[in-house]
């Protein structure tokens, strides 16, 4: 058991994995950071973003939306609003997500207030389709 990393994936709806992998690496908040077994506790927010973990010498990816993880020497809990595995992606969505952010973006001004709103909402759909690539 000392040289094994537990890795767990919480969203409010379900456990979208639990299972021991070799190393994660994280969209943390001030950065993107990597775990391997023995890593230093510490607790950290997680940004929308890829998440992915090696199991097997084979890397799996996620899109993952914010939230924060907690990792010790042997875990690894990441607890994020939503988690979609790479190849349950539904990309067509995504596409037609990324359309309408940027025809909405277009016709903003920076000082609108909904701006930084929609600019996220843009963000996740490329990363979305980004990471839906990867399968």
């Amino acid at each position: 058991m000392a040289d094994e990393l537990m890795l767990e994936i919480v969203t409010p709806e379900k456990v979208a994995f639990s299972g021991k992998v070799e190393e994660v690496t994280i969209p943390g908040s001030e950065g993107e950071f990597g775990v391997l077994i023995g890593h230093a506790s510490l607790l950290s927010a997680v940004k929308f973003g890829e998440l992915n973990y090696t199991k097997e010498n084979k890397k799996t990816y996620y899109a993952v939306n914010t939230g924060y993880a907690e990792v010790t020497s042997h875990k690894v809990t990441v607890l994020v609003e939503t988690a979609e595995r790479a190849d349950a992606i539904d990309v067509e969505r995504a596409r037609q997500a990324k359309e309408i952010a940027a025809e909405k973006l277009a016709k903003m001004s920076k000082d609108d207030p909904d701006f930084e709103k929609i600019k996220n909402a843009l963000d996740r759909a490329e990363i979305r389709l980004k990471i839906a690539e990867r399968v």
